[in-house]
């Protein structure tokens, strides 16, 4: 997978954070509305309103570009932040809004048209959806994980299997009303 998701940092000008962002939006929308064949770095450059040269300075290639949309669309429904065990938030409370922001995520037109899109596209170039699986449901799925490690050495819930709990704790959030499944799926 690219490794190219935060602005570089070199020598020159600093990245223009605005512009990256307006990159980003662009190619979110460009991606689920042409596909990933069709969208082309130029495209992306004139709807963000920027030059293909910018473009090509804030993301190496098309494949870093559609990371970072990825990861991007992510952050927005699931911030990292959601994976973490605040001081003095109960434990229900922490994966409650995780399990709503989880199931926002997944029920949004663009993540049922990105779903689309990968599958349509998995089969032809599956290095896509590699891409896809290692910047959206790997990344979440490991960022569980290590928040469910944490609530087990607190001694707030046992959990034996951090990944596993993390994968059934998604599965339930993805299947079934957002309830006492997931408490369930993280006591496992």
């Amino acid at each position: 997978m690219p490794n190219n998701l935060s602005a570089p940092n070199g020598p020159g000008r600093p990245k223009d954070l605005a512009k990256r962002q307006a990159i980003l939006d662009a190619a979110k929308t460009l991606f689920l509305t042409k596909g990933y064949a069709n969208t082309r770095m130029d495209a992306v450059a004139t709807q963000a309103n920027v030059s293909k040269l910018t473009v090509y300075s804030h993301f190496n290639d098309k494949e870093t570009l559609f990371c970072a949309a990825v990861v991007a669309k992510c952050e927005e429904q699931l911030p990292t932040l959601f994976f973490e065990l605040p001081e003095g938030v109960a434990v229900e409370t922490v994966l409650l809004n995780i399990a709503r922001g989880f199931h926002q995520l997944i029920n949004s037109n663009e993540s049922v048209n990105l779903h689309r899109l990968i599958m349509t596209l998995g089969s032809q170039d599956p290095k896509l959806s590699l891409i896809f699986f290692e910047a959206g449901p790997q990344r979440m799925l490991l960022g569980m994980e290590r928040l469910l490690s944490k609530v087990d050495q607190s001694g707030a819930l046992s959990i034996d299997k951090p990944h596993n709990a993390a994968e059934h704790f998604f599965a339930c959030s993805r299947g079934l009303r957002i309830s006492g499944c997931c408490m369930a799926a993280a006591s496992h």
